[in-house]
């Protein structure tokens, strides 16, 4: 007996239907049958079916002679189920990776329930994806094991089949059956629930549920949407037939009321001429079932909930035309209120550009107002610390604020005393540009920190990169360029490279990054600590991986599976993820962004894309993973090791270009595949000998200049004007930088050792 049966209706799908099928064949987890179900599909549905089948044993393809729908399709595949457990799976929808792993351990560790139910998100064609609102519940505090009366609040969960795995056992003592017609979920989702004397919940993305543009049912026009009411009869008639659960029966009602509501006001449902019939009939089937119990909180609810009781229908048009009136004339008093506002902006900042500039007044930001970090936050701090009556501000958005020390003033951007501090502080300082309506003023001093030694191609040199450029206006960035004074540079590489790319009369200097100084500064407690705050197991080696975005993507791609790399090496391991800024998502994605304990109690997968500062993940961590990312070249300051996974090196110089090939001058060993970045770790070749020599020499070509004095440096020269006895540069052989404090770095095996080691994965 397998232990899941993976059942698969189909009717009308090719475009998905691969997709589909392949998420639960390529699933980590192996033990189940997949059974696809063709409705009598008129396009090759049925022959991908076949296909399946025909190469996998695993696959049985049932046709159905004719047309029957959602309900008897699924039916079709429960009779001829013999899995322990039973998921259904919608054709046009996948299952995430490892999301059978995941339910089985689950299943196994709440003592086998009748019910499991999971999480899943919507995928939009545009990439958007967003999780369910009330997915909150599945991470309740209570009891791992419960009953429906105890947890009320799945009901709130969208009321379908294929985010639960149910207990065939259990199906089949309970009589349990699709009813034919549309909303046959909720038929079998009330009724399963209320019965099940087992629930228990996964708090984990298992199914990504597609937002079709065109030809979902709950997008198409018809009649049939009046189903809805014989499928709510069936609910009640449940509710009739055991009154043990009608305790439940209020919080079932509001539900429908929602449901009701949803089908009444959803475009493209109802077809014209009958949503006053469609809201009669809900009136009768309110007065039919009804219920009295707790009204909804909200108060737009219980209006919602009382026009469909009383099958308002003008009442509600009416309602929503004035809301959407309201609505409108909203936008538009808004829309009047931000020109107006513009406006006299710009009105202040043009007196504020006649006023005398504030000579002991100086206004930084970093990576388009995203917060205190990088160079100019290093060099902000040293600016206090040396400059006597310095006083210092930071553009930031809002939901950066708090990263803002105390000492220093914090500027909302498009506020007035944000162009009141661009227009008369003295000393500007950014990583990037400022705003281009900034107009540089005598007397005002820009330094330029830039926030990366440059492997990727930048400025004039992406005029021929399309895909990279994506319509910059070359000449607004030679304006925003003949605005700096200074521009900092850590290496000969990366002076040489900006001076071609930005051809501007700033002055270069060549005296390192500033953020990097806290990487010779930093102790072995502090790192120690940094740990622990990280929840990082002490005799743990933390892997750092932190891949760059892709000009030829808009969304973040995912190309290791971490899970996998994880469970391949063993016990021993930490993952830290850190997702470019670029991105909203995980570089582990949504499904696997808060798992721990993936494979062992020390191995840890661990996102940390919303750390604040990147330098604090560098010190924590014992070796860096990334692909092109510019962290390499401040990660070798720390001389930690350094792997680099290179797996679509070809496609990403197409799009960007590159000054020198990396895999021909490395800051260690290259990793082309997922099993090759295994081997690296599961043979010690990372931390090899061969490995040293190659980031000794990354070292001395990319790290001559970060000895921990750079930001000392640059505010002794740019706010102090001194241009004579700076600190000299420390050698790399003299410099000591933080230790890195995974204790199992010792004691894993180098490559002379483990020569003939393998991950079991990569085993013939």
């Amino acid at each position: 007996m397998p232990r899941f049966s993976v059942i698969v209706p189909v009717y009308d799908v090719q475009a998905y239907l691969h997709a589909c099928l392949e998420s639960v064949l390529s699933q980590s987890f192996t033990d189940f049958e997949l059974i696809a179900v063709d409705d009598c599909s008129p396009d090759g549905s049925g022959a991908i079916v076949d296909e399946f089948a025909a190469r996998d044993p695993r696959v049985t393809a049932v046709h159905l002679p004719e047309n029957l729908g959602l309900g008897p399709a699924r039916n079709a595949g429960l009779e001829r189920a013999t899995g322990e457990y039973v998921i259904f799976l919608d054709s046009d929808d996948t299952l995430t990776p490892h999301a059978l792993q995941a339910i089985s351990d689950r299943i196994k560790d709440t003592d086998q329930p009748d019910v499991l139910v999971y999480d899943y998100v919507r995928t939009y064609w545009t990439g958007r994806t967003a999780r369910d609102r009330f997915a909150a519940v599945l991470a309740e505090e209570g009891p791992a094991v419960f009953r429906l009366a105890d947890r009320p609040g799945l009901v709130k969960l969208l009321h379908v089949v294929w985010n639960k795995a149910y207990r065939r056992e259990f199906l089949q003592r309970g009589g349990f059956a699709f009813a034919p017609g549309y909303y046959e979920d909720v038929s079998w989702t009330y009724p399963v629930l209320l019965t099940a004397e087992t629930i228990a919940a996964l708090d984990r993305i298992c199914v990504h549920y597609r937002q079709r543009r065109h030809g979902a049912i709950t997008r198409t026009p018809s009649p049939r949407h009046f189903e809805i009411f014989e499928q709510y009869d069936r609910v009640f008639a449940h509710f009739d037939a055991h009154p043990e659960h009608a305790g439940l029966r209020p919080v079932v009602f509001a539900r429908m009321l929602d449901h009701f509501s949803t089908v009444f006001l959803a475009r493209g449902r109802l077809p014209r001429g009958r949503r006053a019939a469609f809201l009669r009939q809900a009136r009768t089937h309110c007065r039919r079932h009804h219920t009295p119990g707790a009204a909804p909180a909200r108060w737009r609810s219980r209006v919602r909930h009382t026009l469909v009781r009383l099958g308002a229908h003008r009442t509600y048009r009416a309602l929503t035309a004035l809301t959407a009136l309201r609505l409108r004339a909203r936008r538009l008093a808004g829309a009047l209120r931000r020109a107006l506002r513009a406006v006299a902006l710009r009105i202040h900042y043009r007196i504020q550009l006649r006023l005398p500039l504030r000579e002991n007044h100086a206004v930084f930001s970093a990576y388009w107002n995203r917060g205190y970090r990088c160079n100019p936050a290093a060099i902000e701090e040293k600016a206090r610390e040396l400059v006597p009556g310095i006083r210092t501000a930071w553009i930031a958005r809002p939901g950066h604020h708090k990263s803002v020390p105390p000492a220093t003033r914090c500027l909302t951007p498009g506020t007035a005393a944000y162009w009141s501090a661009l227009a008369r502080s003295k000393y500007l300082v950014n990583n990037v540009n400022f705003d281009r309506r900034l107009v540089k003023r005598r007397g005002q001093v820009f330094l330029q920190t830039q926030h990366g030694t440059p492997l990727k191609h930048m400025g004039l040199d992406l005029m021929d990169r399309p895909a990279a450029a994506r319509g910059m206006d070359f000449a607004q960035l030679m304006a925003n360029a003949d605005k700096w004074d200074y521009l900092l540079s850590s290496n000969p590489h990366s002076t040489f490279v900006w001076r071609n790319v930005f051809p501007a009369r700033y002055t270069t200097l060549e005296y390192g990054y500033a953020r990097n100084d806290i990487y010779q500064h930093t102790t072995a407690q502090d790192v120690a600590r940094l740990r622990r705050t990280l929840g990082i197991p002490s005799d743990s080696v933390a892997i750092l991986y932190a891949p760059t975005h892709r000009d030829y993507r808009r969304t973040q791609r995912r190309s290791l599976d971490l899970e996998r790399v994880l469970r391949a090496l063993g016990p021993g391991f930490t993952v830290l993820t850190r997702a470019h800024y670029f991105y909203d998502t995980s570089v582990a994605g949504e499904e696997t962004s808060h798992l721990v304990d993936v494979s062992a109690e020390t191995s840890q997968l661990i996102d940390v894309s919303d750390h604040p500062r990147l330098e604090s993940l560098c010190l924590a961590s014992d070796v860096l993973v990334t692909d092109y990312s510019s962290l390499m070249f401040d990660y070798a300051n720390l001389d930690r090791p350094i792997v680099v996974y290179a797996d679509d090196w070809q496609a990403y110089e197409a799009a960007r270009g590159t000054y020198f090939d990396l895999r021909a001058f490395p800051p260690g060993p290259i990793a082309q595949t997922e099993d090759e970045l295994i081997d690296v770790f599961a043979t010690g070749t990372w931390r090899s000998p061969r490995s040293t020599q190659h980031r000794a020499a990354f070292r001395r070509r990319f790290c001559p200049y970060d000895d921990g004095h750079a930001a000392e440096r640059v505010v002794r020269h740019v706010f102090l004007g001194e241009t004579d006895g700076l600190p000299p540069f420390v050698p790399l052989q003299d410099r000591r930088p933080a230790p890195a404090a995974g204790t199992s770095v010792s004691e894993l095996p180098t490559e002379s050792q483990a020569a003939t080691r393998r991950s079991p994965l990569l085993e013939p």
